[in-house]
């Protein structure tokens, strides 16, 4: 243990040591907001499109991803705990958790049709050599396309800015949106339905104005320019009646109408937007009940295998392609990843469940405090055995009596 003047010595303060800190001026560029974050494109942020891609991209993010070892048949043996592993569990680059950088990868994935996962960090040169470890990735869009090479605006964490770089496919894991068609398109279900709702925002910012949009009729006809002038004079009396009065009150003249046109117009736009996310949730396989957070059991399963797996094997196909090599692959690496079981299950459920899989030995009591409960795992070796607790008898345990046991018993 260090001495009490150790610690006074080495004792460090965020408010009081800042002269081991770099001065303002060294710290690089600074911004109001987030520059590496990701922004929606122009119409996606509206409110039923944000939430579409919100909501998909944070399920996807929910299913964690792992650097793993795997059998013959695809089956999981052990995880490689490596530099890709960390990044895919723990923290991708500084400013990203792993759960974070999917997210933002899956959201940029189904607003702009494709993502691009560049390795921003590693051992060795990926020009001169395919074995090498990856310690950053990067999430970013492709803006020009090569035979052989893409450019990718990516966020340099070192300047605080975004840059153009120019780098080998073979390096990029280029992933695409598997509903590119119905959501990326430029005639697709979800473009149409942003077109409608800018016309949709355009018309309740008009309505919204504040403008009365009054048609006074005069009683004469404006002809002449003599009358045209005094017309304009009287309806900017009117203005002014109205700006200066305290309630918005004017008066006109006993033989003068007024007309009022911004009147509700009668049109089927609503019926279209409300169409068009009907059709878009059912190509989606997305319900409002899954939006809301009140879908069934049966209704999330189907939403999991239809539409959240499609989007995560997409991110996790291109990098066990791009990040992992051809060596690698045969010795049985791969990027894996587990949806959990239990999540949707209630407490009954749970109960009924554990009963099952620990009578039929398909899971020990300790695995499933931890997999489906969450629990702390008992200290005990019995809770670590697969076997039926109602049928196999405990090693330990004194045998159970027979016959003759139980009638010497009953003669003593």
């Amino acid at each position: 243990m260090p001495s009490l003047g150790d610690r006074l010595k080495h004792a460090w303060n965020a408010f009081s040591n800042t002269d081991n800190f770099y001065s303002y001026s060294d710290v690089g560029s600074g911004s109001f907001f987030r520059p590496d974050r990701p922004r929606m494109t122009r119409g996606s942020e509206q409110s039923i499109l944000n939430g579409i891609i919100t909501r998909l991209s944070i399920d996807v993010s929910s299913i964690p991803l792992q650097h793993a070892r795997v059998d013959q048949n695809g089956g999981f043996v052990e995880t490689i705990n490596d530099d890709l592993n960390y990044c895919l569990t723990t923290e991708t680059n500084i400013d990203q958790t792993s759960r974070e950088f999917i997210r933002s990868a899956a959201a940029m994935m189904l607003d702009v049709g494709h993502v691009a996962l560049v390795p921003t960090e590693t051992d060795i040169n990926p020009n001169l050599s395919s074995s090498y470890n990856i310690k950053k990735i990067r999430a970013g869009k492709v803006v020009t396309w090569y035979p052989q090479h893409v450019t990718v605006d990516l966020y340099d964490d070192r300047t605080g800015q975004h840059k153009e770089i120019t780098l080998p496919k073979q390096v990029v894991a280029i992933a695409y949106n598997p509903f590119f068609s119905v959501m990326n398109e430029p005639n697709s279900t979800l473009q149409r339905l942003k077109r409608k709702l800018v016309i949709l925002d355009a018309i309740d910012e008009q309505s919204g104005s504040g403008k009365l949009d009054l048609i006074i009729q005069l009683p004469y006809t404006i002809k002449s320019e003599g009358r045209r002038q005094q017309a304009e004079m009287r309806r900017k009396d009117i203005e002014e009646q109205l700006a200066g009065s305290k309630f918005g009150i004017a008066y006109i003249d006993s033989t003068e109408h007024v007309t009022q046109l911004n009147r509700a117009v009668e049109n089927n736009l609503m019926k279209q937007i409300e169409y068009l996310t009907t059709t878009l949730y059912g190509q989606l396989g997305l319900t409002q009940e899954i939006i809301d957070g009140t879908a069934s059991e049966q209704v999330m399963l189907n939403y999991n295998n239809r539409t959240v797996e499609p989007i995560l094997s997409a991110l996790v196909d291109e990098m066990k392609r791009k990040f992992l090599t051809k060596t690698a692959r045969t010795q049985g690496q791969s990027i894996v990843f587990f949806r959990d079981p239990f999540r949707l299950a209630t407490t009954a459920q749970l109960a009924e469940m554990s009963d099952k899989f620990i009578r039929s030995e398909v899971s020990s009591p300790n695995e499933f405090r931890v997999r489906a409960l969450g629990w702390k795992a008992v200290d005990d070796e019995r809770a670590n055995e697969l076997r039926n607790r109602n049928l196999n008898q405990d090693k330990d345990a004194d045998p159970a009596p027979t016959a003759d046991d139980i009638g010497q018993i009953t003669s003593d």
